[in-house]
Protein backbone atom coordinates (compact mmCIF):
# COMPACT_ATOMS: atom_id res chain seq x y z
CA UNK A 1 0.00 0.00 0.00
CA UNK A 2 2.64 2.51 0.75
CA UNK A 3 4.72 1.70 -2.82
CA UNK A 4 0.87 2.21 -4.35
CA UNK A 5 0.48 5.49 -2.28
CA UNK A 6 3.51 7.01 -3.17
CA UNK A 7 3.11 6.16 -6.63
CA UNK A 8 0.34 8.17 -6.92
CA UNK A 9 1.89 10.63 -5.25
CA UNK A 10 4.35 11.10 -7.96
CA UNK A 11 2.28 10.98 -10.63
CA UNK A 12 0.56 14.25 -8.83
CA UNK A 13 4.07 15.86 -8.96
CA UNK A 14 4.37 15.42 -4.65
CA UNK A 15 7.27 13.06 -3.21
CA UNK A 16 7.50 11.21 0.27
CA UNK A 17 10.13 11.66 2.00
CA UNK A 18 11.10 9.90 5.51
CA UNK A 19 12.19 13.18 7.86
CA UNK A 20 14.51 12.15 11.26
CA UNK A 21 12.39 14.17 13.24
CA UNK A 22 15.18 14.71 15.58
CA UNK A 23 17.70 15.96 12.79
CA UNK A 24 15.43 17.38 10.52
CA UNK A 25 17.40 20.61 9.13
CA UNK A 26 14.22 22.24 8.36
CA UNK A 27 12.30 22.23 11.60
CA UNK A 28 12.56 25.90 11.78
CA UNK A 29 10.28 26.28 8.61
CA UNK A 30 6.95 26.47 10.31
CA UNK A 31 5.12 28.16 7.31
CA UNK A 32 2.60 26.04 6.18
CA UNK A 33 1.99 27.65 2.71
CA UNK A 34 5.26 27.72 1.88
CA UNK A 35 5.40 23.68 2.08
CA UNK A 36 2.28 23.45 0.10
CA UNK A 37 4.30 25.34 -2.73
CA UNK A 38 7.30 23.93 -2.53
CA UNK A 39 5.93 20.68 -3.21
CA UNK A 40 3.77 21.95 -6.33
CA UNK A 41 7.68 23.83 -7.37
CA UNK A 42 10.51 20.75 -6.39
CA UNK A 43 9.69 18.88 -10.03
CA UNK A 44 10.73 22.02 -11.87
CA UNK A 45 13.16 23.89 -9.95
CA UNK A 46 17.04 22.73 -9.28
CA UNK A 47 17.29 24.77 -6.19
CA UNK A 48 17.42 23.09 -3.14
CA UNK A 49 15.56 23.91 -0.10
CA UNK A 50 17.40 27.08 1.73
CA UNK A 51 17.48 29.13 -1.66
CA UNK A 52 14.00 28.41 -2.27
CA UNK A 53 12.78 29.66 1.43
CA UNK A 54 15.42 32.70 0.73
CA UNK A 55 13.14 33.42 -2.39
CA UNK A 56 9.69 33.10 -0.02
CA UNK A 57 10.80 35.19 2.41
CA UNK A 58 11.94 37.72 -0.71
CA UNK A 59 8.54 37.66 -1.72
CA UNK A 60 6.86 38.12 1.44
CA UNK A 61 9.58 41.24 1.97
CA UNK A 62 8.70 43.34 -0.95
CA UNK A 63 5.02 42.55 -0.17
CA UNK A 64 4.53 43.09 3.24
CA UNK A 65 6.39 46.46 2.72
CA UNK A 66 5.02 47.62 -0.66
CA UNK A 67 8.02 47.84 -2.82
CA UNK A 68 6.95 48.82 -5.96
CA UNK A 69 8.35 47.12 -9.18
CA UNK A 70 8.37 44.47 -11.64
CA UNK A 71 9.92 40.64 -10.59
CA UNK A 72 12.66 40.24 -13.00
CA UNK A 73 13.89 36.02 -13.25
CA UNK A 74 16.95 35.58 -15.67
CA UNK A 75 17.47 31.82 -16.36
CA UNK A 76 14.70 29.95 -15.51
CA UNK A 77 14.67 26.28 -16.32
CA UNK A 78 11.38 24.34 -16.14
CA UNK A 79 9.87 27.45 -13.75
CA UNK A 80 10.15 26.36 -10.50
CA UNK A 81 11.52 29.53 -9.33
CA UNK A 82 8.83 31.57 -10.99
CA UNK A 83 6.52 29.21 -10.16
CA UNK A 84 6.90 29.77 -6.24
CA UNK A 85 6.43 33.80 -7.27
CA UNK A 86 3.54 33.51 -8.71
CA UNK A 87 1.81 31.35 -6.50
CA UNK A 88 2.50 33.75 -3.61
CA UNK A 89 1.12 36.57 -5.37
CA UNK A 90 -1.90 34.30 -6.18
CA UNK A 91 -2.69 33.09 -3.14
CA UNK A 92 -2.76 36.76 -1.91
CA UNK A 93 -5.06 37.53 -4.60
CA UNK A 94 -2.17 40.06 -6.33
CA UNK A 95 -2.59 39.48 -9.55
CA UNK A 96 -1.00 42.98 -10.96
CA UNK A 97 2.25 42.59 -10.99
CA UNK A 98 4.35 42.00 -13.88
CA UNK A 99 7.02 38.68 -13.51
CA UNK A 100 9.97 38.96 -16.66
CA UNK A 101 10.97 35.41 -17.90
CA UNK A 102 14.29 35.58 -19.35
CA UNK A 103 15.83 32.80 -20.58
CA UNK A 104 16.92 30.89 -24.30
CA UNK A 105 14.64 27.75 -23.30
CA UNK A 106 16.72 26.25 -25.44
CA UNK A 107 19.38 24.91 -22.78
CA UNK A 108 22.22 26.97 -21.88
CA UNK A 109 24.35 29.03 -23.78
CA UNK A 110 28.28 28.62 -24.25
CA UNK A 111 30.38 29.71 -21.29
CA UNK A 112 34.25 31.78 -21.98
CA UNK A 113 37.07 30.60 -20.45
CA UNK A 114 36.23 32.08 -17.32
CA UNK A 115 33.34 29.55 -15.90
CA UNK A 116 34.97 26.82 -13.85
CA UNK A 117 33.22 25.39 -10.50
CA UNK A 118 34.59 25.72 -7.27
CA UNK A 119 36.07 22.16 -7.95
CA UNK A 120 38.13 23.69 -11.15
CA UNK A 121 36.02 21.90 -14.01
CA UNK A 122 35.57 23.93 -16.94
CA UNK A 123 31.88 24.47 -18.32
CA UNK A 124 32.70 23.60 -21.36
CA UNK A 125 33.93 19.62 -20.66
CA UNK A 126 30.97 19.59 -18.63
CA UNK A 127 28.85 20.11 -21.17
CA UNK A 128 30.57 18.10 -23.60
CA UNK A 129 30.24 15.03 -21.12
CA UNK A 130 26.34 15.42 -20.68
CA UNK A 131 25.32 15.96 -24.19
CA UNK A 132 23.40 13.18 -23.99
CA UNK A 133 21.75 14.27 -20.93
CA UNK A 134 20.60 17.89 -21.26
CA UNK A 135 17.70 17.76 -19.27
CA UNK A 136 18.67 17.03 -16.00
CA UNK A 137 22.85 18.36 -16.40
CA UNK A 138 24.27 21.53 -16.46
CA UNK A 139 22.58 22.32 -19.77
CA UNK A 140 19.22 22.75 -18.25
CA UNK A 141 17.41 21.70 -21.16
CA UNK A 142 13.62 22.84 -21.19
CA UNK A 143 11.44 24.74 -24.18
CA UNK A 144 9.27 27.42 -23.52
CA UNK A 145 5.74 24.95 -23.75
CA UNK A 146 6.98 23.22 -20.85
CA UNK A 147 7.66 26.18 -18.55
CA UNK A 148 4.37 27.77 -19.98
CA UNK A 149 2.28 25.02 -18.85
CA UNK A 150 3.89 24.47 -15.43
CA UNK A 151 3.54 28.16 -14.49
CA UNK A 152 -0.29 27.49 -15.65
CA UNK A 153 -0.46 25.36 -12.16
CA UNK A 154 0.00 28.67 -10.13
CA UNK A 155 -3.02 30.25 -11.92
CA UNK A 156 -1.52 33.48 -11.99
CA UNK A 157 -2.58 35.42 -14.99
CA UNK A 158 -0.71 34.73 -18.49
CA UNK A 159 -0.87 38.57 -19.58
CA UNK A 160 1.18 39.45 -16.73
CA UNK A 161 3.95 36.42 -16.86
CA UNK A 162 5.96 38.16 -20.13
CA UNK A 163 8.26 35.40 -21.45
CA UNK A 164 11.76 36.92 -23.25
CA UNK A 165 13.39 34.19 -25.34
CA UNK A 166 17.17 33.86 -26.04
CA UNK A 167 20.38 35.07 -25.01
CA UNK A 168 20.03 37.73 -22.45
CA UNK A 169 23.16 39.34 -23.97
CA UNK A 170 20.68 39.49 -27.34
CA UNK A 171 17.19 40.55 -25.13
CA UNK A 172 18.27 43.00 -22.75
CA UNK A 173 18.05 45.88 -22.68
CA UNK A 174 15.88 45.97 -25.19
CA UNK A 175 13.13 43.65 -23.59
CA UNK A 176 13.75 45.06 -20.09
CA UNK A 177 11.27 46.32 -18.46
CA UNK A 178 10.54 50.41 -18.63
CA UNK A 179 9.01 50.14 -15.29
CA UNK A 180 11.43 49.60 -12.04
CA UNK A 181 11.97 46.16 -10.31
CA UNK A 182 11.29 45.05 -6.71
CA UNK A 183 13.26 41.92 -7.41
CA UNK A 184 15.88 40.88 -9.49
CA UNK A 185 17.02 36.78 -9.49
CA UNK A 186 19.69 35.44 -11.68
CA UNK A 187 20.48 32.18 -12.43
CA UNK A 188 22.52 32.26 -15.76
CA UNK A 189 25.30 30.88 -14.35
CA UNK A 190 28.28 32.10 -16.73
CA UNK A 191 30.36 35.48 -16.07
CA UNK A 192 29.37 37.18 -19.47
CA UNK A 193 25.33 36.78 -19.01
CA UNK A 194 25.57 37.52 -15.14
CA UNK A 195 27.62 40.68 -15.69
CA UNK A 196 25.65 42.05 -18.59
CA UNK A 197 22.09 41.05 -16.34
CA UNK A 198 23.47 43.36 -13.53
CA UNK A 199 24.76 46.46 -15.75
CA UNK A 200 21.24 46.66 -17.34
CA UNK A 201 19.28 45.37 -14.50
CA UNK A 202 20.70 46.18 -11.06
CA UNK A 203 20.23 49.71 -12.03
CA UNK A 204 16.06 49.58 -11.93
CA UNK A 205 16.54 47.46 -8.64
CA UNK A 206 14.79 49.69 -5.82
CA UNK A 207 16.01 50.70 -3.19
CA UNK A 208 15.35 48.02 -0.89
CA UNK A 209 14.94 46.09 -3.73
CA UNK A 210 16.34 41.94 -3.84
CA UNK A 211 18.72 40.81 -5.89
CA UNK A 212 19.19 36.24 -5.50
CA UNK A 213 22.20 35.29 -7.32
CA UNK A 214 22.11 31.18 -7.80
CA UNK A 215 25.45 30.45 -8.92
CA UNK A 216 28.10 32.65 -6.72
CA UNK A 217 29.38 29.94 -5.03
CA UNK A 218 29.46 27.46 -7.38
CA UNK A 219 30.84 28.95 -11.16
CA UNK A 220 33.81 31.18 -10.91
CA UNK A 221 32.52 32.86 -13.58
CA UNK A 222 29.69 34.15 -11.85
CA UNK A 223 31.40 34.99 -8.60
CA UNK A 224 33.78 37.21 -10.92
CA UNK A 225 31.41 38.93 -12.65
CA UNK A 226 29.19 40.02 -9.10
CA UNK A 227 32.66 41.19 -7.89
CA UNK A 228 33.91 42.96 -10.38
CA UNK A 229 30.37 45.33 -11.26
CA UNK A 230 30.24 45.93 -7.71
CA UNK A 231 33.54 47.14 -7.65
CA UNK A 232 33.23 48.92 -10.59
CA UNK A 233 30.37 50.89 -9.55
CA UNK A 234 32.30 51.74 -5.97
CA UNK A 235 29.44 49.95 -4.40
CA UNK A 236 29.95 47.54 -1.07
CA UNK A 237 26.99 45.06 -0.33
CA UNK A 238 26.72 42.82 2.06
CA UNK A 239 26.55 39.38 0.39
CA UNK A 240 24.49 36.60 2.47
CA UNK A 241 25.18 33.37 2.25
CA UNK A 242 21.90 31.33 1.73
CA UNK A 243 23.69 28.12 0.89
CA UNK A 244 26.78 26.82 -0.24
CA UNK A 245 26.03 28.55 -4.06
CA UNK A 246 23.30 31.24 -3.67
CA UNK A 247 23.41 34.71 -2.38
CA UNK A 248 21.37 37.65 -1.62
CA UNK A 249 21.45 41.30 -2.04
CA UNK A 250 19.16 44.18 -0.49
CA UNK A 251 19.94 47.22 -2.54
CA UNK A 252 20.52 49.60 0.61
CA UNK A 253 22.29 52.70 -1.48
CA UNK A 254 21.28 54.06 -5.21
Amino acid sequence: MKQILKGLFAKLGYSIKNIDKENNPYADIKESEFWEIYNLCEPYTMTSVEPLYALYNSVGYILGNNIQGSIVICGVWRGGSAMLIAKMLSNRNIFDKKIYLFDTFEGMSAPSQHDIDFRGNHAFVLLKENENNKEKSVWCLADLADVKNNMMLTNYPEENIIYIKGKVENTIPENSPKEDISLLHLDTDWYESTKHELQFLYPKLVLNGILLIDDYGHWEGCRKAVDEYFKEQGINILLNRIDSTVRLVQKTII
